[in-house]
């Protein structure tokens, strides 16, 4: 008799612990699979300390194949399942498709950004939930800095020294505390000609500062701030961004060349696209995290209105903490749908939050305690080494260095911020040029208007998704031009194909491909015998029915060669080349002729805009 088989989607905390504690409870007695993008658990709380210098990236990743015995892990987002079928199909990382069968399903696959419609937003901000996010805001925040040093114009040394957060939940908050004090320290030993000093400020539709917590520790983290030079203000946020600054809702106009958007997360629009009962996004589970009429079916995390059975009528909140102890019960459950152990119900007792602040100052309440200072710091961090499956000499080793050394301030040059858009599904994997997107265009993927609300109190990003409107692209997928050379007008934002975000042109971009595709050459990341189908789908309201199929979701394919989404195809325009399924893997586009060579310890570029106004890197 073959042994069960369970798919795990997600590797995020709820995921990572589903799949370690299935590990020792099954032992060899069913064949666990673990599907996600990335080979390693990021610990999110601690990306803040990454993006400051104060971390090594490496530091906040677990390895999944590493930490993980018994557990098969296969690299892929997704973007479809057959309920019925007992499949999972997904799409791999080097545009390659697969499908999983199982027994037994988890849903575990997080949160993505939660986009606004306000004007500007999805071209010139910056979301902060995945690594390749917290690399490229480090190398951007050494540059603006660098450059506003050099500058002679008084005016432009303050808007690239100017740095806009919006959202003051946990990440919000600790990104400012964290960038005052790189910035302070990157100017201290080269002064700016003008005198001036870097500026952060802190925006937020909220009364007040981390909404969540109890008011005193909101007190003390909003002092600390102040203290620091931090702009908090609140009840305001963004009307509208452009290149040069953003308009707030208070009428005043603000010059920057950084707006980093925390306003919160939304569940993943897989969810939706199964057609069972949602809440605001989330697959409503029973307090057993199983779903109603589906034994086969199991969510946790952040895509999971579990039932907080200490306060009836309410739900538990996407938090980290939530989603690790879903993990644990979550496993318990699945071990006993196969006769292992006994089902439980998710109850929980809240142990309190902690706000890290950067050098010795936090806000707690371990136990509802109230704590701030030092005291408060020793106790953050304390929590976080305990919390982290891994990296914990590591972990300390950096934070005993941070005390006793100067930070390097220097720029790596290797994520560009091209390769981080605001609108990605995936903000865990950045983008790669000249490849088509692996997840399906399925409306309301990652959209710039897919909220239509304010942001609500507490919403942060934790990990989870949700949506409403056409997505603009998926991660590692961003092709020039469309196939058949015409030209993409429908990029993220709007914007014509060469005026990627970040100002860069898409036919310049590094390692691109030629804005048009010869006679006979190969689309990348295209393969004959795609077909359409429904992919996730990033509805934003919750849905109310099940609709024809349901319980079957299916990856829809990129537009077919030569024709662009939402406009027919050209008379007399011939289908572009695809390449046959038989052919080895595409091992990627060649940089095109007009791309000047790499120097040695920068990436690709610079590159020209269109609009004849000179740009840095990829401001």
């Amino acid at each position: 008799m073959s042994r069960p088989r369970i798919v795990i989607v997600g590797a995020g905390f709820a995921g990572y612990r589903t799949a370690r504690t299935l590990s020792r409870l099954t032992r060899h007695q069913a064949d666990i699979t673990l599907l996600n993008p990335t080979d390693y658990f990021l610990y999110l709380p601690l990306l803040p300390q990454v993006a400051a210098g104060v971390l090594e990236p490496r530091r906040v990743t677990v390895s999944l194949s590493g930490t993980l015995p018994r557990v098969r892990l296969v690299l892929g987002e997704a973007d479809g399942i057959d309920l019925d079928g007992h499949t999972v199909h997904y799409s791999g990382p080097e545009g390659g498709e697969g499908t999983l069968s199982f027994d037994r399903l988890v849903l575990a696959a997080g949160s993505v950004n939660k986009l606004l419609p306000v004007p500007g937003v999805a071209e010139h901000a910056h979301g902060f939930r995945g690594l390749p996010e917290a690399l490229y805001l480090r190398d951007h925040v050494t540059r603006q800095v660098e450059l506003a040093a050099a500058a002679d114009d008084r005016e432009e040394c303050a808007a690239r020294c100017t740095f806009v957060v919006v959202g003051a939940g946990y990440t919000g908050t600790e990104v400012a505390a964290h960038g005052q004090m790189y910035t302070d320290a990157q100017v201290r030993g080269h002064p700016m000609r003008t005198g001036m000093r870097p500026r952060w400020m802190l925006l937020d539709v909220a009364p007040r500062v981390l909404p969540e917590m109890d008011e005193r520790l909101s007190r003390t983290a909003e002092r600390v701030l102040r203290q620091r030079g931090v702009d908090v203000r609140m009840g305001v946020s963004v009307k509208e961004a452009t290149h040069d600054g953003v308009l707030l809702t208070d009428g005043t106009s603000v010059g920057t060349r950084t707006l980093v958007w925390c306003v919160g997360v939304r569940p993943d629009p897989l969810v939706e696209s199964l057609g069972l009962p949602v809440e605001r996004g989330r697959l409503l589970v029973d307090p057993h995290l199983q779903v109603p009429g589906r034994p086969e079916l199991f969510a946790c995390g952040d895509v999971a209105a579990v039932p907080d059975l200490s306060r009836p009528g309410q739900y538990t909140p996407m938090t980290a903490q939530h989603a690790w102890r879903h993990g644990k019960v979550c496993a318990q459950n699945v071990a006993a749908s196969l006769g292992i152990g006994e089902r439980r119900a998710y109850r929980h007792r809240d142990l309190g939050f902690v706000v890290d602040l950067g050098g010795a100052k936090a806000a707690a309440n371990p136990l509802g305690v109230p704590m701030s200072g030092p005291a408060a710091g020793a106790v953050t961090r304390g929590y976080h080494l305990a919390a982290m499956p891994g990296n914990r000499v590591r972990v300390a080793a950096d934070w005993l260095l941070d005390a006793v050394l100067p930070r390097q301030a220097v720029q790596l040059g290797l994520v560009r911020s091209w390769s981080v858009p605001l609108e990605s599904a995936s903000p865990e994997v950045a983008r790669v040029p000249g490849r088509t997107e692996p997840r399906s265009a399925a409306p309301g993927r990652g959209g710039p208007a897919s909220e239509a609300a304010p942001s609500r109190p507490g919403d942060e990003p934790a990990g989870s998704r949700s949506g409403g409107e056409p997505a603009r692209s998926r991660s590692g997928r961003e092709p020039a031009k469309n196939h058949g050379g015409e030209p993409a007008r429908n990029q993220p934002g709007g914007e014509p194909a060469r005026n990627q975000p970040g100002g860069e042109p898409a036919r310049n971009q590094p390692g691109g491909e030629p804005a048009k595709n010869r006679p006979g050459e190969v689309a990348p990341g295209k393969r004959s015998g795609d077909k359409a189908g429904s992919g996730r789908s990033a509805g934003g309201a919750p849905g109310k029915g099940r609709p024809p199929g349901a319980g079957t979701a299916r990856a829809t394919a990129q537009p077919r060669p030569g024709a662009e989404p939402g406009r027919p195809r050209p008379a007399g325009a011939a289908p572009g080349p695809v390449r046959s399924a038989d052919m080895p893997a595409d091992p990627g586009p060649e940089p095109p002729a007009d791309q000047p060579p790499a120097g040695p310890d920068i990436a690709p570029g610079p590159v020209k805009r269109t609009d004849g106004r000179a740009v840095e890197g990829d401001s």
